[in-house]
């Protein structure tokens, strides 16, 4: 599973340097080790991160205990001291596997996405399911992001009782003058339905970056006020709608309502797609030997 793809490393560490041999002849990664690569400073944050992934092995229909196993790491704990501390030994795919269950908003645990994404065999998804994951993973960063971008409004100085206020503002600058209850008039969106659970991924995808882009500049410039606050959410939510219009890309007012998020996660719980690993993948921490 080799890859032409740009390493994947931090402070002069790359994941590849990181691999270690075990007494099967197979590789493997310590979690330890990993755990700085993918951007988490504490150990507990990312010990969640693995059960998340094994939880992931087992549902996939691949065995965890064949890459995932629990061992224990010396490490220095200065003045000479060393102290055994609980760690995992990994193999490649249970690697690929925290990072697709990592937090999404760490930009290390984006790249490795993209890494595994090319040094793992792909899941055996249809065309559908793979819209239907993609649409659903944007919707949960998009979740996270719209809290982030509260505490950001709070910071610059919201009251709030003004949030819907501040948040209306950024659909108005992207939607062209459009707030939340006049998009979904448009759409005919039922009052009822959250107005993120019926747009598509491109839509979540415009809406997730105007966000972000709005809690960056609140920090980046220090602005505090309400009443600035608000104007700047408004402002990034126009320069974003700019900025599709420039490339030639379809307006969100004019982008069709999508069925409701809760159908999407309906059907992929049915769908339980396989991970097909082969050979030494499937083997994972056991390497050639046999498993039976």
């Amino acid at each position: 599973m080799t890859s032409k793809t740009t390493e994947l490393g931090i402070r002069g560490r790359s994941f590849e340097s990181l691999k270690q041999l075990n007494e099967h002849g197979a590789e493997y990664w310590s979690a330890r080790d990993l755990q700085p690569l993918l951007g988490y400073s504490q150990w507990r944050r990312f010990e969640q991160a693995v059960e998340r992934a094994i939880s992931s092995c087992k549902q996939s229909g691949n065995p965890s205990e064949n890459h995932f196993a629990g061992a224990g790491k010396m490490v220095d704990i200065g003045s000479g001291s060393v102290r055994d501390v609980d760690d995992y030994h990994l193999s490649r795919f249970a690697c690929y596997l925290i990072a697709q269950n990592g937090d999404p908003r760490k930009p290390e645990i984006a790249q490795a996405q993209k890494y595994f994404a090319i040094q793992t065999r792909r899941q055996e998804l249809s065309d559908q399911a793979a819209a239907d994951q993609e649409r659903l993973e944007l919707r949960k960063q998009t979740s996270e992001e719209f809290k982030a971008l509260s505490g950001a409004a709070q910071d610059a100085g919201v009251q709030s009782r003004m949030f819907g206020v501040f948040h209306d503002a950024g659909y108005k600058g992207l939607y062209g003058g459009l707030g939340r209850d006049a998009i979904k008039q448009r759409k005919a969106i039922p009052e009822k339905d959250h107005l993120l659970d019926r747009m598509n991924a491109t839509e979540l995808a415009a809406n997730q970056f105007r966000m972000t882009q709005t809690r960056d500049k609140l920090e980046r410039e220090r602005i505090h006020g309400q009443a600035e606050a608000i104007q700047t959410h408004e402002q990034v939510g126009r320069e974003v709608r700019q900025a599709i219009q420039r490339i030639g890309g379809t307006l969100p007012e004019d982008i069709p309502p999508a069925e409701h998020i809760k159908e999407v996660e309906k059907r992929l719980k049915l769908a339980t797609p396989k991970l097909a690993l082969g050979g030494k993948d499937a083997k994972g921490l056991l390497g050639k030997q046999d498993n039976g």
